[in-house]
């Protein structure tokens, strides 16, 4: 028999005594979902929220038709009608409170507001919260010009629009755990509305699991360079935790894990779950926080210690925003929908709802997860613990290369126990809880045992 014979046996032999397999399972109902986002609906609200003039955070909050309190009211009222269809258990509030001048973008003390709406879960024992979130708010090319108009079509209806096409479609459904989505305000003034329900959930000691924050998502052509591309999008997720401990640095030092925080977890995540139920559309893992002089709406999420992440256009048109409605030169400026591409925006937004729907129908994660680090072997055996509530039908072992982004080979097994034929020396691992339908946990980095 010839070597390449003997060694394919052996696989086969290995691979049927362990009872490992690598299945892709794609849940129906997400499918379904997906195919539910409507551009047109994106498209409808964008220009309905641009029709408010300006939507800067100390604009007008009388006014029925101008001001970002007409904007305010206008979007509770579309989350109260989504509400008829979600049996009573979708919820909406404008959450107001008080901002202290801080001498910079806020000149006075001021009431500001989220517009948040809450789908409740269907399990009282699960605890778990998701959280995904665009910014109400807009501005001219002077921050502080709250009469101008700013119609914010990109920065930010977009990410609102998609925030509410996701609660419009989630809405009719059930899901175990809470979900939140919200139109936060104060972002171009300093991240304020983001940070409020931030402080709300970790002095709540909410057990939010993902934060997602769309800002920017409906331009897919640069300025200066002039790229068009609508098959890809920016997915930014920090490296070191905010709050990161001594031990946790120790540990991260130890396993050279870098790459493997929370939120690189959650985008890598995105990644696989978008390949699977979003044709077109290439998710690009950016290895920081955010980009140079701008902030969002994950980053208060993030120094309170949650997982988050940013979904942002691949090319940005700095003509389109954070400038005034004019026309210098025959070029256009001001973030207005006619610059706008809402057939890719579409895909982002089904990008977002895989993701979404994934993680609120998935178990919990598995609980001590470890690696054996006790012998020398070119086998990797990892161990977990099963995670309690919602029934795991069983467990993905995630592998890739230490120089790889992204996540390369799964192996599924049932045990809470597996020995595999990668070396520990060689790639990286975390493991993820599966139910029967293919929704799976975020992935645990495993820690070194002895």
């Amino acid at each position: 028999m010839k070597p390449t014979s003997i060694l394919c046996l052996f696989l086969l032999l290995f691979v049927s005594h362990t009872n490992y397999a690598q299945t892709t399972v794609d849940d129906p109902e997400i499918k379904k979902m997906v195919a539910e986002v409507k551009s047109e609906n994106m498209e409808a609200t964008v220009r309905k929220l641009v029709s408010f003039g300006t939507r800067h955070t100390l604009s007008d909050t009388k006014s029925n038709t101008r001001g970002i309190g007409a904007a305010q009211r206008w979007v509770k009222s579309e989350f109260d009608k989504y509400a008829l269809a979600s049996n009573g258990r979708l919820t909406s509030v404008i959450d107001f409170f008080t901002i202290k001048a801080d001498g910079r973008r806020i000149a006075t003390d001021s009431q500001l507001g989220n517009v948040m709406a809450t789908l409740k879960g269907t399990d009282p024992t699960d605890n778990r919260v998701l959280i995904i979130s665009g910014h109400l708010d807009s501005r001219a090319s002077d921050v502080m010009d709250a009469k101008s108009d700013a119609p914010g079509a990109n920065d930010d209806a977009s990410g609102v629009a998609a925030m509410m096409e996701l609660a419009r479609i989630m809405s009719q459904r059930e899901f175990p755990f809470t979900l939140i989505f919200v139109a936060v305000v104060g972002e171009e003034q300093g991240l304020y509305g983001a940070k409020h329900l931030a402080d709300v959930a970790k002095d709540g000691k909410w057990n939010v699991i993902a934060m997602i924050n769309n800002d920017m998502i409906g331009n897919s052509l640069s300025s200066g360079t002039l790229l068009r591309d609508n098959t890809k999008v920016r997915v930014f997720s920090e490296t070191i935790p905010f709050l990161e401990t001594e031990a946790e640095s120790k540990m991260r030092k130890s396993t050279n894990r870098d790459n493997d925080s929370p939120s690189r977890q959650l985008a890598r995540y995105v990644k696989t779950v978008t390949n699977q139920y979003v044709e077109q559309l290439d998710i690009n893992l950016v290895y920081r926080n955010d980009r140079f002089l701008r902030g969002g709406d994950h980053t208060p999420f993030s120094q309170n210690g949650f997982t988050a992440i940013r979904f942002c256009e691949m090319n940005e048109n700095y003509d389109h925003q954070h400038q005034s409605v004019r026309k210098e030169n025959n070029i256009q400026y001001g973030d207005l929908a006619e610059f706008m591409d809402f057939e890719y925006m579409k895909k982002v937004t089904c990008s977002n709802l895989a993701t979404f729907s994934n993680l609120a129908w998935s178990p919990k994660a598995p609980t001590n997860v470890g690696i054996e680090v006790k012998d020398l072997t070119n086998f990797s055996t990892l161990v977990w613990t099963a995670p309690d509530g919602k029934s795991v039908y069983g467990y993905n072992i995630l592998i890739r290369e230490t120089s790889s982004q992204h996540w390369e080979k799964t192996i599924f097994v049932k045990d809470t126990k597996a020995e595999i034929p990668y070396s520990k020396d060689n790639f990286f691992f975390a493991v993820q809880a599966v139910d029967a339908l293919g929704h799976s946990s975020l992935p645990i980095f495993p820690i070194p045992i002895r």
